[in-house]
């Protein structure tokens, strides 16, 4: 059987389509919540803390709900995952437009959407692409998806802040439940789920078999930094933005930048990907980011320099996620890798629970975000030095299964 026929009227390309589709919406609609960060906080008189520690309680569920969402896509389809994961992502952003307590914002923002989150997200789409691509252009494949995914963060922020400052959070929470609605149809196309191999390896094997492979752990531990540093910016910088007297709408048209040049980066990674070790370029890009944040932190703070960040911030952010989740799948195979990526993702979520709520702690208590600036770049040499030392053979499993 042909690939083209085991996919019916799903082609390849549609699949693919369908997977860019879903990314640009969940991933650019979660960009943008820090946008909501002053207003609500400066509505209902909360500290900062209160909405970081809604997003930090939405990474944490995003990474600790992932391994079993991506169990179930393996197991069950796809497409089901996704539907569901997009009606609890829709109820959350709904519910959070009729919050009144910090409860309700944990729950709403926090749970909900972070449930919804983990299934419509790269991890999901990451297995259903790698199922209809050749293994010498899965990188590729999945760069080129992440890149067109993040466009929904340039397209989507901007707007963001412009129908914020038309209509209020209220209504653009509510306008952003019936955007991401639209990830229910887009589920039909990526049904499916993975084929067992001649090995008819079962997933506790794969589990084990990850789990004493030290590479993994090292990816495991080096992605926890990824997670901290997007979770902060993306929280956190349209507020300090604001803090150095600079206007609201420069911190959305950055995080927009950092979007579109996720383009480059996603595309870039992937390509490169393809062609020269995995493992460098992710030490690279770790490298790359620790030399970034020391120079926004020391160069006096302009709309230039802010602009000039979001171009280098988007060309490192994005580009760690194909390349980390393609080691996977050349290590373990693509049977288990929305399982086992999803593994490597709780990481990242933990590190953004943390990146997200030590912001605004450390604001709230010491008036400054410059503490979180120089541990995240200490975290991002870490991240570097974890990464150098990764073994990227596949296993003797596969090298016994050709």
């Amino acid at each position: 059987m042909t690939q083209s026929t085991a996919l019916g009227w799903r082609t390849p390309l549609l699949v693919f389509l369908a997977g860019c589709l879903l990314l640009f919406l969940s991933f650019g609609t979660r960009q943008g919540f820090g946008l909501f960060l002053q207003p609500i906080s400066a509505e209902f008189g909360w500290g900062r803390e209160v909405f970081a520690l809604a997003i930090a309680i939405q990474n944490l569920i995003v990474g600790a709900a992932q391994p079993f969402t991506s169990a179930v896509a393996d197991r069950y389809g796809t497409g089901r995952m996704v539907a569901i994961g997009g009606l609890l992502y829709a109820s959350g952003l709904f519910l959070m437009a009729h919050a009144s307590s910090p409860v309700d914002a944990y729950l709403s923002m926090g749970v909900l959407v972070g449930l919804g989150l983990s299934g419509t997200s790269f991890a999901i789409v990451f297995s259903a692409i790698a199922r209809v691509v050749p293994d010498e252009r899965r990188t590729f494949a999945l760069g080129a998806v992440s890149s067109v995914g993040s466009l929904g963060t340039f397209t989507m922020v901007p707007l963001g802040q412009a129908f914020l400052d038309a209509y209020g959070w209220v209504t653009v929470l509510t306008m952003l439940c019936f955007v991401i609605l639209l990830t229910v149809p887009v589920s039909f196309v990526l049904k499916g789920k993975p084929k067992v191999h001649a090995s008819k390896q079962s997933l506790r094997e794969a589990l084990r078999e990850a789990r004493g492979h030290r590479g993994f752990r090292l990816l495991v531990a080096g992605f926890f930094v990824c997670g901290f540093h997007v979770a902060y910016i993306a929280t956190h910088l349209p507020s300090y933005i604001v803090d150095r007297g600079l206007p609201a709408e420069l911190g959305a048209w950055t995080l927009g930048l950092i979007g579109l040049f996720n383009v480059v980066g996603a595309l870039g990674g992937g390509y490169l990907g393809d062609k020269i070790s995995k493992r460098y370029l992710l030490s690279s890009l770790y490298f790359g980011r620790a030399v970034l944040f020391t120079v926004f932190v020391l160069t006096p703070l302009s709309e230039t320099t802010v602009l000039l960040f979001g171009v280098a911030m988007g060309l490192l952010w994005l580009s760690t996620v194909p390349l980390t989740s393609a080691l996977v799948a050349q290590i373990f195979g693509p049977q288990y890798m929305a399982t086992l990526f999803g593994i490597v993702f709780f990481s990242h979520q933990i590190g953004g629970f943390l990146g997200a709520w030590l912001g605004g702690y450390v604001f709230d208590t010491t008036g400054s975000y410059d503490l979180v600036w120089w541990i995240s770049v200490a975290l991002g040499l870490a991240s570097a030095a974890l990464h150098l030392p990764i073994d990227e053979k596949p296993v003797s499993r596969l090298a016994t299964a050709e």
